[in-house]
């Protein structure tokens, strides 16, 4: 399987990685084809039927993986220019909205249809929900990130749905950027001995001291931490780790643990530079979205 060129142009646009997008809707449709073809489809559609068919929008969401519906429709063998953008990424949408719409062979488009509404519902679930924390916080120049809490070998596309919805990405791996969490600390011996050691390692990597009490805020300030997470903390706890932080121009902070939509703004409101939620990409539920194919009568 090898991607056509205006699909790969369409993902590369969008930030996405064809070459990860490629992977992902390769093992996608081969679990639905590894026990052999799509008996259903062959049984009941003729060969050189084509159709027309949308994708419509049941619930209030946010889209996301539209160019990853493109992807799986030309591996599935639609030809280019098969498909009509209604609704590009990043768009509110409500129930009855069109997204897509699909012209091609009807074989090709039914045997794609789970995979398509599989990576399309999940990504648009997490652009949602990113959305509505991003409301939630509206106005308190604080930014909602997520985390590395995602379902593996999914992680481009879940972050792709984070910045559809609004948000931001942390890291993306263990090497673009060092994130010293408790563990490391007690490996190293304290705050001070894990950031000299990181910084002796990798002194060009962007450095992030994880902090469970304000004693340890200190001493990351001390040890000249620009990024702290400050995980787990009441929210009068983190309006202490601010006003501490304030003593040291350019440092940044970032809350993370236990938050919850409804409390995001006064979390938000406490000085904190970012929101580290989870929940993201391990807890969003899916958008509904489905796959309407027009009547029989533009069956050809």
């Amino acid at each position: 399987m090898s991607l056509r060129e205006p699909v790969r142009s369409e993902l590369l646009a969008a930030g996405i990685d064809p070459a990860d997008a490629e992977r992902v809707v390769r093992d996608a449709l081969q679990e639905d084809l590894r026990y052999g073809p799509d008996v259903t489809t062959q049984a009941t559609v003729a060969a050189g039927a084509v159709a027309t068919a949308d994708v419509m929008a049941r619930q209030n969401g946010v889209v996301a993986g539209v160019p990853l519906a493109l992807a799986v429709l030309d591996a599935a063998g639609l030809p280019p220019g098969c498909v009509t953008v209604v609704r590009p990424d990043c768009c509110a949408v409500r129930p009855a909205d069109r997204v897509l719409t699909i012209e091609g062979p009807l074989r090709g488009l039914l045997t794609a249809e789970r995979t398509l509404l599989n990576l399309m519902t999940h990504l648009s679930g997490i652009a949602t929900a990113t959305r509505a924390w991003v409301d939630a916080i509206a106005g308190t120049g604080a930014v909602v990130r997520d985390t590395r809490k995602t379902t593996p070998g999914l992680r481009q596309l879940e972050k792709y749905a984070v910045r559809c919805g609004g948000g931001s990405n942390h890291r993306l791996g263990l090497g673009d950027a060092a994130l010293i969490k408790d563990n490391h600390v007690a490996a190293a011996g304290g705050i001070s001995q894990a950031v000299d050691a990181v910084r002796a390692t990798a002194p060009a990597v962007a450095l992030e001291v994880e902090c469970d009490t304000l004693e340890q805020v200190r001493a990351a300030l001390a040890a000249g931490c620009d990024l702290i997470l400050l995980d787990n903390m009441t929210v009068a706890d983190l309006r202490a780790a601010v006003a501490l932080a304030r003593a040291w121009p350019g440092v940044r902070l970032e809350a993370s643990g236990g938050l919850r939509l409804d409390t995001a703004r006064a979390v938000a409101q406490t000085g904190v530079d970012f929101l580290a939620v989870g929940a993201l990409t391990h807890s969003s539920p899916a958008l509904d979205l489905a796959l309407d194919l027009r009547p029989a009568a533009n069956i050809a």
